[in-house]
């Protein structure tokens, strides 16, 4: 499974650009799955028909998009200016590389200035260009670029760029490979536009309309010195979603999935997040509403180069979507 996440964390795809990572995700699923394809939005939409008439509808939603930058500006010197493309924080940047989907590498840094006044209009990225002539044969006003880090193998912890939320798709991905037959139909959505609306969610549950909706998505944690007062570690287990900005989680979900983590002796935690959202934010809110829930991966430096994540709450995550998959959802959906 590390092999699946080097592979689609190295990968090109800020928010609305996420055809390459599409396109991998696609390679390794298409033989395992009954149906496959992209709608308008650039989602990702595999199913797997379930061997029951009376199955419900299951819809997972992981994010394929990372943030990213996109270039507005390129002066007479060839230095790009840019703005962000979701959640960046400015002062993670300097003496970081981008990469466009070209290939080209460029190195951010800051005008001069007091640290404490640094903000993003600051800040500019160097591609190596000694013109505006020489930048613009290289780069175009409007391109997007990905904060550019290797994937590590520390042992039962990886860091890489991108495991928000390349390591949910991971997830979903080896879900697939494991999973038998469900009497369930399951719909696998590696969602688009995340990063910056949850925007590929909301239309793809529309389309789908299910039962149950559960997205994958990474979490912070408060197990690094002076972290937040959070309730979530490394190493841990899954963690089970209470509240975040995007929703609150239905009781009914929560029970359940804490219900089938013990049941199935899922080493598992509990998830009050205060700021930020994922994909159930939207599913939720599709139609006249939808249950959902959030299993999230505990995962330290968020929204930075090196993010960080446990192999062993990544094998919880996937047991759980596994137990999801398969469940009698009759008592979660009674009225």
């Amino acid at each position: 499974m590390k092999d699946i996440i080097r592979t689609l964390t190295e990968a090109f795809g800020p928010s609305g650009y996420e055809g390459p990572v599409r396109d991998l995700i696609a390679g390794m699923i298409q033989s395992r799955v009954d149906e496959i394809s992209t709608d308008v939005m650039g989602n990702l939409i595999a199913v797997k028909r379930g061997s029951s008439p009376e199955g419900k509808k299951i819809m997972f939603s992981a994010h394929a998009d990372e943030i990213g930058i996109v270039v507005t500006h390129i002066d007479d010197n060839g230095f790009l200016r840019f703005t962000n493309v979701g959640g960046l924080s400015v002062e993670t940047l300097i003496g970081n590389r981008v990469r466009f989907e070209s290939g080209l590498i460029g190195v951010i840094y800051r005008e001069k200035g007091e640290l404490k006044d640094l903000a993003l209009d600051k800040l500019y990225i160097d591609i190596g260009a000694e013109s505006k002539e020489d930048a613009e044969s290289k780069v175009r006003i409007g391109e997007f670029a990905i904060i550019h880090r290797e994937f590590t193998d520390l042992g039962n912890r990886m860091t890489a760029k991108s495991m928000d939320d390349r390591i949910g798709c991971a997830i979903l991905v080896q879900a697939i490979m494991e999973l038998g037959d469900s009497p369930h139909t399951l719909f696998f959505v590696f969602s688009s536009q995340e990063e910056v609306g949850l925007r590929g969610a909301r239309t793809s549950a529309y389309t789908i309309n299910p039962d149950l909706g559960i997205a994958l998505d990474v979490t912070l944690t408060g197990d690094v010195p002076e972290g937040p007062r959070m309730a979530v570690a490394l190493g841990k287990g899954a963690a089970i979603k209470v509240k975040d900005s995007s929703m609150i989680t239905h009781p009914k979900v929560k029970s359940f999935l804490a219900k089938l983590a013990a049941e199935g002796g899922i080493p598992h935690q509990f998830e009050v997040l205060e700021r930020g959202g994922t994909d159930a934010g939207a599913i939720h809110l599709t139609r006249d509403g939808i249950l959902a829930g959030t299993i999230s991966i505990p995962c330290r430096y968020v929204h930075t180069a090196s993010e960080m994540v446990d192999m062993r709450d990544v094998r919880a995550c996937v047991d759980l979507v596994k137990a999801v998959a398969t469940a009698d959802l009759t008592a979660l959906l009674e009225n």
